[in-house]
């Protein structure tokens, strides 16, 4: 059995793996039917500084998550997705409101940069085990092979072994 289809299948693998774990974060999910305040504003960066989200900014007076969370509420009454939500804190503030980056133009690099550091670490360490496995001789070593049926000199031979004994 070659060590070849090994690499090829755990790299197979590995891709398949790591791409089903970025399906979610791709927008592959379906959307919640039912939008909350707390779902909304876990994806909104509140603006005060804490670097928390608005759902979870603990100031008990910030100036930005209590009216927004009031802002969310108002709009999920007025029956707009979290999706739709999100949209329009965005157009209104910009990217730097969200939490998270968009998952469209250059923003996709976000998403996408991480498992492909991942998946190429894995590559790399799976080839590096296949090469440190394989067997010397199929590796290939620097030192040309004598030909076949080829001998060594036998007065070489003599002085080597006279050598060795003067040395002993």
């Amino acid at each position: 059995m070659s060590a070849v289809p090994d690499v090829r299948y755990i790299v197979f693998l590995s891709l398949l793996i790591i791409g089903a774990a970025a399906a979610p974060r791709l927008g592959c999910a379906a959307e919640p039917v039912r939008t909350t305040v707390q779902e909304v504003g876990e994806g909104l960066t509140c603006q005060c500084g804490c670097g928390l989200t608005v759902a979870n900014c603990n100031h008990p007076s910030c100036g930005f998550a209590i009216p927004t969370r009031g802002e969310i509420a108002s709009m999920i009454r007025k029956g707009m997705t979290r999706v739709q939500i999100l949209d329009a804190f965005r157009h209104k503030y910009g990217e730097k409101v969200l939490s998270a980056p968009t998952v469209e133009g250059f923003n996709l690099l976000a998403w996408i940069i991480p498992y492909a550091a991942v998946g190429a670490g894995i590559v790399f360490i799976v080839l590096a085990v296949a090469r440190w496995r394989r067997p010397q001789a199929e590796a290939g070593s620097t030192y040309p092979a004598a030909p076949a049926g080829e001998q060594f000199d036998a007065g070489l031979r003599q002085r080597l072994e006279s050598d060795l004994r003067r040395q002993l």
